[in-house]
Formats: structure tokens, sequence, C-alpha cells
């Protein structure tokens, strides 16, 4: 049975790739984006961004199932190219260390005309670790998607904040989301594999892992 995490975060473009990134050097894992839009932006996809990152070689990177070349949401970027996405299409890859898999946006993005992200993260039945900004908003969206994955039955592991230290909302995300916070990454300013490595270091991921 492949072990793993499944990460989330509160909305596109919060940093779910930088901190898969991190997650990966710190669990020692594979990585895995089962669905991949805009190629045309970003040819490797963030499977190349992880890779450059982590510095990992090409067999700890998994080939996602889908990938589009617009920079849409699955369904929307899916039907460009006369595509459809099936939650059928989707079991755990085999994988002889632990797996860091990363969504598409946030939990409710639609992948098809009757599936979102969260259903997919319900088929896999990884425990969810949700990344969020650090910043004004974040105790809002963050609680509201910590609501969501407790409501399907999903287990979740942990919040991973991104951006400058804001004690009083990481401090209200642990209390009224009950939930741990596995660290805070800063802004890394140059992003390179030293920065991001060093990061890394600092999450707390005793116990992450099932």
């Amino acid at each position: 049975m492949t072990r793993g995490i499944f990460v989330t975060g509160t909305d596109t473009d919060v940093g779910k790739t930088i901190a898969s990134a991190a997650l990966v050097l710190a669990l020692d894992a594979a990585y895995w984006k089962p669905v991949q839009s805009g190629t045309d932006d970003l040819p490797d996809g963030d499977s190349g961004t992880v890779a450059h990152l982590a510095a990992l070689p090409p067999e700890r990177i998994l080939a996602p199932r889908h990938a589009f070349a617009a920079p849409l949401s699955p369904d929307q970027a899916a039907a460009l190219e006369g595509r459809t996405i099936a939650l059928a299409d989707f079991t755990l890859p085999p994988c002889d260390r632990p797996l860091v898999v990363e969504g598409a946006g946030g939990v409710l993005v639609p992948l098809n005309d009757d599936a979102l992200m969260i259903d997919l993260m319900e088929r896999l039945n990884l425990p969810v670790v949700v990344v969020a900004r650090s910043g004004l908003g974040t105790i809002n969206h963050t609680l509201l998607t910590l609501a969501a994955l407790r409501n399907r039955g999903l287990t979740v592991a942990g919040v991973v904040l991104i951006g400058p230290d804001k004690p009083r909302n990481r401090a209200a995300i642990a209390h009224f989301g009950a939930v741990r916070i596995i660290g805070q990454i800063p802004p890394l300013t140059p992003l390179t594999p030293q920065t991001l490595g060093d990061a890394a270091l600092d999450l707390d991921i005793k116990g992450l892992l099932p």
C-alpha cells in the first residue's frame, strides 16, 4: 500500500508546489501531480518545479495522469482539448517510498461536470495537508477548507503556511481549526534548491505519515 499525503490549498497559486517540494525533501518522498493544467505556460508543469527545487532524480517524479495546455481549471482545460476526466482514471501508483500528491487549485475545483477535486482526494484516501497564505484573509479561507475536508470524513494531517510570519493568524487557525501547524515557509528570495532545503528542515513532520 502506498503511504503518503495529499497536498491541497486554500486557493490557486497559494504556494502548494513550494510546500510540496519542501515536504518531498523532509519526507524523502516521491512526487505525483495527478492533474496538471497550464503546460503552455509551464511546459514541465509543477513536476518540473518540484524536480528542480528538491533536486529529484527522474524516477522520483511520477507522470501526471492528465496534463492540459491551458492554464484553467481541469474541467475547462480538458474541454478545450475535447477530453474528459473521470474519477475512475485515478489510482494511487505503487511507490517504494512515501508519496507527496499535489492537487490542482483548491478542494472544490471541478474535475468534470459531476466531480470536484475533493472527490479525487476521497478516492485516493490519503491524509491531507492544507497549504495556506499567512496573511490577511487566511483564517476564513483555511477554516472553510478544513470544514469541507472534515465534512467528507477526510483526515487532515496539518497546515503549512506560506509567507511572512503572522503569529496571530497562525494561532487562530490552530485554535479554531483544531489543527496542527506543520510549519511556515517564509518568502524565499531567491527561491533556490538551497533556500527551499533550508525551509524544509523547519517542517515538523513527526507522525505526519500514517
